[in-house]
């Protein structure tokens, strides 16, 4: 039995919420070399790395597995997690069949939803266990607060994630987090007119607060005091000793096409023992200068297949007539079938929502094809 003592430095899983345009994104920016996967598009203006933007629940997290292999920030920015969880919700329905999170009924709709982020929250923590630091950025929203041992209501400010009571998403993200911060204007005081009634709120500076209160939730386990500037200065010592700031394994490639695409074991030794005879021709040679490695050819996709689907297809150099062999082999529609005609809710909840699968049985149909 390993047994330690004192604080061990490691990754920060950081949730930071509050109003739209309050600067969650800028301050997500000043963290140890960022990087985003911006589900919203909002960082169009800003001076960061990102990928590009997802158009389905499957290829974000094929994004994910991608920094998780090859470390290419010190921190990983989602911008927003409650965007994040309409592409859960959309793939959910999509994969289901259902038009909606409403039509499982019972509430099973928002079960699946939280196993679903559940196993969303478990990527990212291996993520942290690479030594990446973790940000979600989130909007607030305003609801109405009973406490069960007091009469009467309040509003407080939550995560804008689950619509509905039965749904624990926002519970899920808050817990799993090291340190909730809430974002907003700090009202000074408010004006009143000379009968003493309510007229408008005066002064206010955007405020960090960092400790629960009974208005907001926020937390943190690094003493920090309950309100602070919006000014990242402030809470920089909590990333500078962590495990994040070792050296990247791999240097950021800023195109999509450069995620490589996992082959199998099998189909790699099939090549590697009996290579044909133009590989044999390749590799006799003279090697002249640095061997560099060829680039891999995107496969030229019809722009009218929906882009959840063809940026799936390019990410995996998987060409059309790929995916209308495989179509074809399960019976859904003849093999010359366009894709173009396939119907959008058997390219959503079918090719898109199983796309592991899909892929899998292209590699199978490549493997077949190839010369012993």
């Amino acid at each position: 039995m390993n047994i330690t003592r004192g604080k061990v430095a490691t990754a920060q899983k950081v949730v930071l919420y509050g109003p739209e345009g309050i600067g969650k994104s800028s301050l997500a920016a000043k963290f140890p070399e960022p990087g985003f996967i911006d589900t919203e598009g909002s960082t169009g203006n800003m001076d960061v790395a990102r990928f590009d933007k997802p158009t389905s629940w499957t290829f974000m997290l094929q994004q994910l597995e991608y920094v998780k292999q090859n470390r290419p920030f010190k921190t990983l920015v989602i911008d927003t997690v409650d965007w994040a969880e309409r592409m859960a919700i959309e793939h959910i329905c999509n994969i289901n069949q259902k038009a909606s999170i409403e039509d499982f009924g019972y509430g099973s709709g928002y079960i699946k939803l939280e196993e679903e982020m559940g196993r969303f929250l478990n990527l990212l923590q291996d993520i942290v266990d690479q030594g990446i630091n973790l940000v979600l950025t989130a909007h607030a929203q305003i609801r109405k607060f009973e406490q069960p041992d007091e009469m009467g209501a309040y509003d407080r400010y939550e995560l804008k994630l689950g619509k509905k009571t039965s749904a624990r998403t926002s519970s899920l993200v808050k817990e799993w987090a090291d340190m909730v911060l809430f974002i907003n204007y700090k009202t000074y005081s408010v004006a009143t007119d000379d009968k003493g009634r309510k007229h408008k709120a005066q002064g206010g500076t955007r405020t960090m607060f960092t400790t629960h209160h009974p208005a907001w939730d926020a937390k943190n386990r690094h003493g920090l005091p309950d309100e602070l500037p919006l000014d990242y200065a402030h809470i920089a010592h909590i990333f500078e000793n962590n495990v994040s700031q070792q050296q990247p394994v791999q240097q950021y490639q800023q195109s999509q096409s450069a995620m490589p695409v996992q082959q199998p074991t099998q189909v790699t030794e099939t090549w590697s023992s009996q290579p044909t005879p133009e590989q044999q021709a390749q590799y006799q040679q003279p090697v002249q200068g640095t061997m560099q490695q060829p680039e891999p050819q995107q496969p030229q996709l019809n722009p009218a297949i929906p882009a959840s689907l063809r940026d799936l297809m390019m990410q995996s150099n998987v060409a059309e007539h790929e995916i209308q062999a495989v179509v074809g082999q399960k019976g859904y529609y003849p093999q010359d079938t366009p894709m173009t005609n396939y119907d959008p809710g058997f390219i959503d909840g079918v090719l898109v929502g199983a796309w592991q699968q899909v892929y899998g049985m292209v590699l199978d149909l490549r493997e077949q094809n190839l010369p012993f």
